[in-house]
Parts: C-alpha cells; structure tokens; sequence
C-alpha cells in the first residue's frame, strides 16, 4: 500500500511519518530528497543559482536554505521558478524509490507538505492528513523558535488550506493533543491499514 501522508508546515507530519516508521513502514521523505538534490555543486543547485544569483550560496557554496525561503515565500513567481526546477526531479525520485519500496513493504508512506500540489496524490491507495488546532499551532512554532509566526504563516500559505486537504484525505489525524495521544492515533490507523494489531 501506497500512503500519502501530508499537512501544513508545523502539524507534526514529520512526528507522524516517524511512528509510522517505527511501527513498521518504510518513508519516503520529500523534503529529504529535495536537499540531495540540491546538494552542493548538484544540477539542480546549478539551476537555482542562474535563477536567483549567488545570493543563495553560502560561503561554501553550499544552498544557503534560508536566503532562499526568503526570496520564494515572498514572491509567488520565484517560488514558481523554484518549483519548476526542484518538483519533477522530487517526483520522479519518489515515483522511482515507490517502484523498488513496494516489492519488500507492505507500506511505503510519502511523506510530502506539497503532495496534493505536485500531484503525487494520484500514486497513493489512502491520503492521510494531520492537521492541528490554529491556537495550539502557534503556540508549538513560538516555542521550536525555528521561524517567525509570520514566516511559517507565508510558507503555509503557499500550500493548500488544511480544509481543502482534509476534503481530499481518506483519513485525518488531529494533532492538537500530546505526542502519546498521537502515537495512539497512528497506531490505531496503522493496524487499520494492515489488518494487525501487534504493531510488528
């Protein structure tokens, strides 16, 4: 089985593919593999830098992440730009890690932010998504200190609204509790999916 797991940043979607992987499932991470892609001196990376300058790099000319974030959550069309690059080489690897996955687990879970948007949807048997209370969200981006509330609010606005992807998903799990009430509600899902309640 094919599962599509998705959310808005900051849900706990990356919480939630863990306990999948700890009960059983194999992960295939999106974000994981937009970053070797871009890995210094890679293509892809190339591409980007012709696009939006040097700027980009770090000292060591290593992608300087942020510096990009920056430029593309903040301008609709450079983040167009960004994902017209970096979007078929994410799916075709994902298409190509889902082909050799599937022969030896029973589940192969596609962990993707943008898995409605790159439609990557439509190679997944179920859609999970994990959505959070908006409170509760602010409060758990504030405390990881990561990004400004008006940061994760830019990036969540470039993806779909967690209404219209909960209309899309076969199953929603609610992430607004604690992280032992979210192990239960993957598990319970997860037994859901494979018929067994061992866990193993």
């Amino acid at each position: 089985m094919i599962l599509g797991l998705t959310g808005t940043i900051g849900c706990g979607k990356s919480e939630t593919a863990k306990i999948f992987k700890q009960l059983g499932a194999e992960i295939i991470d999106a974000d994981k593999i937009s970053k070797q892609l871009t890995s210094k001196g890679s293509p892809a990376l190339k591409e980007l830098v012709e696009i939006f300058g040097k700027q980009i790099l770090s000292d060591d000319g290593a992608l300087n992440r942020k510096v990009l974030a920056q430029i593309i959550f903040n301008d609709d069309k450079q983040r167009l730009k960004a994902e017209q690059i970096l979007h078929p080489l994410i799916i075709k690897d994902i298409k190509e890690k889902v082909k050799a996955e599937q022969k030896s687990a029973g589940i192969v879970v596609i962990d993707a932010p943008l898995l409605f948007e790159t439609g990557l949807d439509k190679i997944c048997d179920k859609i999970v998504v994990v959505v959070v209370d908006k409170d509760v969200w602010i409060k758990r981006i504030v405390k990881a200190g990561k990004f400004s509330v008006e940061e994760i609010k830019k990036r969540a606005a470039s993806q779909l609204s967690d209404g219209l992807k909960a209309k899309k998903a076969d199953y929603i799990i609610d992430n607004s509790g604690d992280k032992k009430e979210l192990c239960r509600k993957v598990k319970t899902l997860f037994e859901t999916l494979t018929g067994r309640t061992d866990g193993n």
